[in-house]
């Protein structure tokens, strides 16, 4: 283990607060950044995240604060752990306390209306100069609050800031892979949280286990034929970020995409099952703006279509699913190698 870093982190919610204990234990000096003074300061008192994560104890050595120049102030890595929409506003904020050798790294999965820029790209013009990163994998924060082992991926083009965040986030329970393909991190991060709420809302209608293993394989094929469309690599989709992660979020009840999905099937409004989960749940915002994308570069994907005409276009699901059986003849692998 690299020695002790300054550290923080941005957002109070599951996955920051999982990520900011980690590094506090890791023996890093770590300040784990809240919006909301009042949660910071209950937060700081009681050592427990009791709105996301209630149960788990808070290192000692991690300090929450709710003044965000303070929280970054000397800081040699700084992750960016808050929703989509809100990454371009906190980078503004925070551009003039930085460190100019500081490490900036995303771990929000989301794609920017109107620009369909992901967090990197959001990152990189806001804090221009700064070496930024991204971190996703199959990582339900839950999960690893509860001690059981996992791994994700950061990735950039400069291997200096992999090893940098391997040596500093790395731990017995969260293992961390390297990558240079940041655009196809990324992208299988965002586009997983459509398919979570199309297998949940299958699981609610009580598909079988054939149907979900139908729904996930063509999802992965989706997401890399529009993401190769976009630059990204489509191997990339073979990986933690890519298949492990769809593989999670598309079969756990914690994930807040499937629950999204299941609520729905149940019967629920979109606007209740949202309320009801009473967090982020980026799928839905996604499912808007690739839906947009496909169409403007023609892209086939019937899973993204057939979803939003659900959500969004208040069609019988009957028919929609009667549409996606008997859809054009389509091969089952894009990007296959070809021997010789």
């Amino acid at each position: 283990m690299a020695g002790q870093k300054k550290v923080t982190v941005l957002g109070g919610g599951s996955f920051g607060t999982v990520l900011a204990n980690i590094l506090a234990t890791n023996g890093h000096q770590t300040c784990l950044w809240m919006r909301n003074p009042k949660s910071a300061e209950e937060t700081q008192k009681s050592r427990e995240n009791s709105k996301y994560l209630p149960g788990y104890h808070l290192h000692e050595n991690l300090r929450i604060c709710a003044d965000l120049s303070d929280a970054v102030a000397d800081s040699e890595l700084v992750l960016f752990s808050i929703p989509s929409s809100s990454v371009r506003s906190v980078a503004k904020k925070v551009a003039a306390d930085l460190n100019d050798n500081v490490f900036i790294l995303s771990t929000a999965k989301g794609i920017e209306a109107g620009s369909f820029m992901l967090m990197s790209q959001v990152l990189a013009q806001e804090l221009p100069g700064k070496r930024i990163g991204a971190l996703s994998g199959p990582n339900l924060a839950k999960e690893i609050a509860m001690g059981f082992p996992a791994a994700s991926v950061v990735a950039s083009k400069d291997s200096s800031f992999c090893d940098f965040v391997q040596d500093t986030l790395g731990s017995e329970i969260f293992r961390i892979y390297s990558a240079e393909d940041i655009y196809g991190i990324e992208l299988a991060g965002a586009l997983k949280n459509i398919y979570a709420i199309v297998t949940g809302f299958s699981s609610a209608l009580g598909m079988g286990h054939n149907t979900n293993g139908m729904l996930i394989t063509r999802s992965l094929a989706e997401m890399s034929r529009l993401a190769v469309r976009l630059g990204a690599n489509p191997l990339t989709f073979l990986g933690l970020a890519g298949v492990g992660d769809l593989i999670v979020t598309c079969m756990s009840d914690l994930s807040r995409n499937f629950q999204v999905g299941y609520q729905v099937g149940q019967g629920k409004t979109l606007e209740q099952a949202v309320a009801d989960i009473g967090q982020t749940a980026e799928g839905v915002n996604t499912l808007k703006l690739v839906k947009l994308k496909a169409e403007e570069l023609d892209v086939y994907m019937p899973l993204v279509n057939g979803l939003h005409k659900i959500l969004f276009e208040d069609a019988d699901v009957d028919e929609v699913v009667r549409g996606l059986m008997l859809g054009d003849k389509a091969q089952d692998v894009d990007f296959g190698l070809v021997s010789g």
